[in-house]
């Protein structure tokens, strides 16, 4: 019966497989198609590719979205480190679980309705022109509470004792944080930074209604190219973008498996 199960999730587990990536292999696959189209595989090419390289407006396109992704990562982890922080130092559990709440609304609302929330706060409120500071400030806005949740689970499990002995020594709150805080939460601020870069890079709703200018991120580029007809140049520059998210996924766990081994080591020697 064990066995039956077993043989059961195994297949149940393929086929979910398939379902999610069967799609994307194909893309990959007809990404060397020299025939031009999906219709049929006639041969093996690289043109596709070398167009893409040689398409200067898509490669401008392509640094944008990168910069935009990292600086908002970068900005979006120091400020959801530091409101991690406060939120774990906050004394009153109502307290706590108010703001927990207000970050985790933003975690579950629609992007299109934060999308047209920003659109209106950056047209009628702020003085801030559509294009790249809008859309920089905007994805700053959604990473923030991804930083939190990432950082937050890493703060509580902190031994506390290591704070109130630094406490006891006289250490101020510079060097706790210094040399206490933030050497113990470290892995969870480098995830938070690769998942607020992930979904930077990934993000669409959003940017499509802030974005202007001439400037553009590269999902809505795809976007607008793919209504114009798929051409294999974009799925050369889909398989080079999934290949940059695997490379994320794969530093994302290596991240989390050194941080498991370490708080192993921890208890063992505890």
């Amino acid at each position: 019966m064990q066995r039956s199960n077993s043989l059961l999730a195994k297949i149940y587990l393929v086929l979910i497989f398939l379902i999610l990536y069967a799609p994307i292999v194909y893309l990959i696959v007809y990404s060397f198609n020299s025939g031009g189209t999906m219709n049929e595989f006639t041969g093996f090419t690289m043109e596709h590719y070398q167009n893409l390289f040689a398409d200067k407006r898509l490669l401008s396109i392509v640094l944008d979205t990168l910069l935009v992704a990292l600086l908002s990562a970068f900005v979006a982890t120091v400020i959801g480190t530091a409101g991690a922080i406060y939120i774990y130092s906050v004394r009153r559990p109502k307290q706590r679980e108010h703001l927990m709440s207000g970050n985790n609304l933003l975690m579950v609302m629609p992007d299109v309705i934060i999308g047209a929330s920003f659109l209106i706060l950056f047209t009628y409120i702020l003085p801030v022109p559509l294009g790249f500071w809008s859309v920089l400030l905007s994805h700053i806005a959604f990473n923030i509470p991804i930083v939190v949740l990432m950082v937050l689970p890493r703060l509580y499990a902190m031994n506390p004792s290591m704070l109130l002995a630094a406490e006891d020594l006289g250490a101020s709150f510079g060097q706790i944080l210094d040399r206490v805080i933030l050497p113990n939460i470290s892995s969870g601020i480098l995830t938070g930074f690769f998942m607020a870069l992930t979904y930077s890079l990934d993000d669409f709703a959003v940017t499509f209604f802030v974005t202007g200018g001439g400037f553009t991120t590269l999902a809505v580029e795809v976007y607008s190219r793919a209504r114009r007809g798929v051409s294999l140049e974009i799925n050369a520059l889909s398989t080079l973008m999934f290949l940059l998210s695997l490379v994320l996924v794969v530093l994302y766990y290596s991240i989390q498996m050194r941080d498991a081994r370490s708080n192993k080591g921890g208890r063992s020697h505890a």
